[in-house]
């Protein structure tokens, strides 16, 4: 065999392939690469390094202090209830909002004049901030003037002190984030649906079957994996909320609502305490990752990918 013919086959090997698309593909993948870098890569890498030292309240002079700071964390009492507030968020907050927008996904993809419409208003809380979607629901739950307690008075239902009862203080908080998150669970959801092929249908009415089988039998296995998304997206936002606990309550009645991002902010540019507040982002990371993982895990029993 010639060399000519030997390093024609070394030019076109997979080996060699592979490095002109990553050389080429360089350019392109470059911005996002410096954006993840700057907003991601470093922070992270940098609240590790500050949660193994102790700063002053400007976040300056760090002294190292080894794992003293995690330790404190994972020992700590309003740690583990801040941890214990959150995973009652994310279970108030992530299955009602799935759920409905399941249903609202399926009323949308119906083939119907004017659904059009009817989507647009079913999705149009993705497009509310959290901020707007707050003060709406912070007049609506008002105590005295708010709409809710007056529809309750109206049917012969207690009213509550919605957002100062160390009771309902969580279940109200929930209940706007899960009105927030209607719109991004309807439109994966019906993006999901519209995948699903009509042919699977078409096998199932041919073979008897109503629409409840169709829902169980074709429906719900078809959108597996785009339930899977929505849950593991939901979790995350619950376990990152913190917008409309700073407006709702600010953590209170009594630390009611003092998920753990709101702790992290207290700890941080309330107490000043920057080191400790590191720590105990680094050890949110942590255990969102662990429940994603989890997730993903426990979802390979139920998840059917086409």
């Amino acid at each position: 065999m010639s060399e000519e013919t030997m390093a024609g086959r070394r030019v076109g090997s997979p080996r060699a392939r592979a490095i002109r698309q990553t050389v080429a593909a360089a350019p392109f993948l470059l911005p996002s690469l410096v954006l993840f870098a700057v907003f991601v890569f470093y922070p992270l890498v940098r609240s590790i390094w500050l949660g193994f030292h102790a700063t002053d309240p400007f976040g300056r002079n760090e002294v190292w202090v080894g794992t003293a700071q995690y330790h404190d964390v994972l020992t700590s009492s309003d740690f583990r209830h801040s941890l214990l507030v959150s995973g009652q968020f994310a279970l108030y907050t992530v299955i009602p909002a799935t759920a409905i927008g399941l249903y609202l996904a399926l009323l949308s993809h119906r083939r119907l004049p004017g659904i059009v419409i009817f989507r647009t208003i079913f999705s149009s809380t993705v497009a509310t901030s959290v901020a707007v979607s707050s003060v709406v629901w912070l007049l609506m739950l008002n105590p005295s003037v708010g709409v809710l307690n007056y529809v309750l008075g109206k049917g012969g239902v207690p009213t509550e002190s919605w957002l100062t009862s160390p009771t309902w203080a969580l279940p109200a908080v929930a209940m706007t984030t899960v009105w927030m998150n209607i719109g991004f669970a309807t439109i994966v959801i019906l993006a999901g649906l519209q995948n699903i092929p009509e042919e699977l249908y078409e096998s199932a009415r041919v073979d008897g079957a109503g629409r409840w089988s169709e829902f169980l039998h074709v429906t719900l296995p078809g959108l597996s994996p785009t339930l899977l998304f929505v849950s593991v997206v939901g979790v995350i936002f619950a376990f990152e909320s913190f917008g409309q606990i700073q407006i709702l309550t600010q953590g209170g009645p009594l630390d009611a609502t003092n998920v753990i991002v709101y702790s992290i902010y207290r700890e941080a540019f309330l107490h000043y305490n920057i080191g400790l507040a590191s720590a105990q982002a680094v050890v949110l990371f942590v255990i969102v990752l662990l429940l994603t993982l989890l997730q993903f895990g426990v979802a390979r029993r139920w998840v059917f990918y086409q």
